[in-house]
């Protein structure tokens, strides 16, 4: 049977995967060419064996070539068993490189993969880390129309460990631009059991992203769990965006 740390580590290992800040379910649209994303942020989980997260994590995203951004989340975590021991320190790293396989056209929707490692770096004796490199293989879709943006899709993860058990996500998100500055958005997200006596998960998301100006966002979302264990998830950063002029990436 898992401890509750070993549990928290699960928890914390799907937090770090949240590849579509403010949610968990990502975009296939890559950052532009030679421009930066910069999030610094904390997001964290809430369960019945107690709580895991980030307090912060740096997000790093850089567009390499057209089409193509490379990631990387730099954590510094926690775990709080439920009546039980607190735990901080450095957590899992993990790297990642996002590829906008079409661009999309009026028939077809917009289409990238987003590889993810997560290296074992943080402790799983103190439930700061999984102990074991996992490897997530995601697909990406995406349609727009006037003032609305769906997007979704999800993938496998490979998740090695005594106990533990490869499993799926899948996820949607329908968002809103409400003003000019600000998008709204609502999520909903699935993942097949994490481990041998688990459970499969349902969680939803209300989600916002604020542009204060040009280069500073606000991002933020929060949610509850539908079906498996009662939980929820919140999560709040502030991201920083430049670059040079915007780059047409179809006459490269």
């Amino acid at each position: 049977m898992k401890t509750p740390l070993s549990l928290l580590a699960i928890f914390l290992a799907a937090a770090f995967a949240r590849a579509g800040p403010p949610f968990v379910t990502d975009d296939p649209e890559p950052v532009d060419y030679q421009h930066w994303e910069i999030d610094l942020g904390s997001q964290t989980q809430h369960g019945p064996d107690g709580a895991s997260g980030t307090i912060p994590h740096l997000e790093l995203n850089y567009g390499l070539l057209p089409n193509l951004q490379v990631h990387l989340i730099a954590p510094e975590a926690f775990a709080a068993a439920g009546g039980g021991s607190r735990h901080f320190g450095y957590g899992d790293t993990e790297l990642g490189i996002k590829y906008r396989l079409f661009q999309g056209s009026d028939s077809l929707p917009e289409i990238a993969a987003f590889p993810l490692v997560e290296l074992p770096t943080g402790s799983a004796a103190r439930g700061l880390g999984t102990g074991r490199t996992q490897l997530y293989l995601p697909l990406w879709l995406q349609r727009s129309s006037g003032s609305w943006t769906a997007y979704g899709g999800g993938g496998y993860w490979i998740h090695p460990g005594a106990g533990n058990r490869n499993y799926w996500f899948s996820g949607a998100v329908l968002q809103k631009q409400a003003l000019p500055n600000l998008a709204l958005g609502v999520e909903i997200f699935a993942e097949s059991p994490q481990a041998t006596h688990g459970r499969s998960t349902v969680q939803s998301n209300l989600g916002e992203t604020w542009d204060i100006n040009e280069h500073w966002h606000i991002l933020a979302s929060a949610g509850p769990s539908i079906s498996g264990p009662k939980g929820y998830e919140t999560y709040l950063a502030i991201q920083l965006t430049f670059g040079p002029a915007k780059i047409d990436t179809n006459t490269m």
